[in-house]
């Protein structure tokens, strides 16, 4: 059926654009090889095509608005995430699983309903200098690079470079994928109104030089969540809280933050065999233009169990060449090393290339981006 809808969509896109000017056909495609040391119970090394990311996700989306007057504007956004390795639908495998939303618009901020990003996503932009990279924050954390909710009332205004914002989900998670797009934690259920929900909010400041965040994001569990999340009822929570920062010096851009978790749905253990609950990442990266077309950007990430042995050492570094405005190839590569029971790989870019635990790794990998 998806692909019938699919079809359809990009058959009237044509007729959209000439009717309306304002919505606009957008997306990226980007595909790496990457080879990863140390993999699986064996330690063999593993050469793959990810599908979730390489320098950045690929996806492709349609962005409109109206204008109605006196200030105020009608838009939606539907953007689909898909694997260029296999052309398959990422995001547990949604056919707009990245965003679908309305919203309304006007010099007081805007209001969006439908599928969106947390104010999470928000916070971390201008912090974290990798982003969804191959080897990035998300290897430590899978759910920053999936940090969206279904069912989402969103707001987000900005007011002389000050943006606030919140999100509150009455179902996060309605796919039943089990990947780390789909969670199968629908919620909205009259039975247990506490299930499945999510809210988040977010505080920043942006200006030509600097800029900081600060953003808080909880997910609820519920009796349908997907075992390895382990939030496995309405009771238990996932809490971030993210505060990041970043400054331009000298044409180079630097970023540091800390991104401290509380989660009952934790299988690290503390010394004393309890559920470690609480973790905190700490990340300090920077970005330099050598010259117009080459940019090199790294990143070092520490994330560590408060009483446990388990914690992580993660770096990367990044080389990009731009071919033009919209395409560009790149290299990357990045290490991690894993302490107590941590099994964490280097890679995010797919499942599969985890480690021994306690285990290292290293990750090289290059690959092609374009843009339309």
């Amino acid at each position: 059926m998806q692909k019938y809808i699919f079809g359809a969509g990009l058959a009237l896109v044509g007729t959209l654009a000439s009717a309306q000017s304002s919505v606009t056909l957008y997306g990226i495609v980007d595909v790496a090889v990457e080879h990863l040391s140390k993999t699986g119970p064996n330690g063999d090394s593993l050469t793959r095509m990810p599908g979730f990311t390489g320098s950045v996700p690929s996806r492709f989306g349609l962005r409109g608005s109206e204008d109605l007057g006196g200030g105020l504007r009608a838009g939606f956004t539907l953007e689909s995430g898909f694997g260029a390795d296999t052309g398959s639908f990422n995001q547990g495998n949604r056919l707009f699983g990245r965003q679908a939303f309305v919203n309304l618009s006007g010099n007081w901020g805007s209001v969006m309903l439908g599928r969106q990003y947390t104010m999470l996503f928000h916070g971390l932009l201008g912090s974290d200098i990798l982003g969804p990279n191959t080897f990035g924050s998300g290897s430590l954390d899978v759910y920053i690079p999936n940090a969206r909710t279904d069912n989402a009332i969103g707001y987000l205004g900005t007011f002389s470079g000050v943006t606030v914002g919140g999100t509150y989900s009455t179902g996060r998670d309605a796919s039943t994928a089990g990947n780390p797009g789909g969670t199968n934690c629908g919620g909205e259920n009259a039975a247990d109104k506490k299930a499945c929900r999510e809210w988040s909010v977010l505080a920043k400041y942006d200006s030509p030089t600097w800029g900081a965040a600060l953003a808080v994001d909880e997910i609820r569990g519920g009796a349908g969540s997907w075992a390895p999340a382990g939030l496995t009822s309405s009771d238990l929570t996932d809490r971030r809280i993210s505060l990041g920062a970043y400054a331009k010096v000298a044409g180079v851009k630097l970023g540091a933050g800390l991104l401290s978790r509380d989660n009952d749905g934790s299988t690290a253990l503390k010394h004393n065999g309890s559920a470690a609950k609480r973790s905190d990442m700490w990340y300090v990266g920077a970005a330099y233009p050598v010259t117009p077309k080459v940019t090199v950007d790294g990143q070092v990430f520490h994330l560590k169990y408060k009483d446990s042995a388990n914690k992580s050492l993660m770096f990367a570094v990044r080389g990009t060449y731009a071919l033009s405005k919209r395409t560009a190839v790149y290299a990357t590569a990045g290490s991690i090393d894993n302490s107590g029971t941590q099994v964490l790989s280097v890679s995010n870019g797919a499942a599969g290339g985890t480690t021994v635990a306690g285990g290292n790794q290293i990750g090289l990998a290059t690959g092609i981006r374009h843009s339309f």
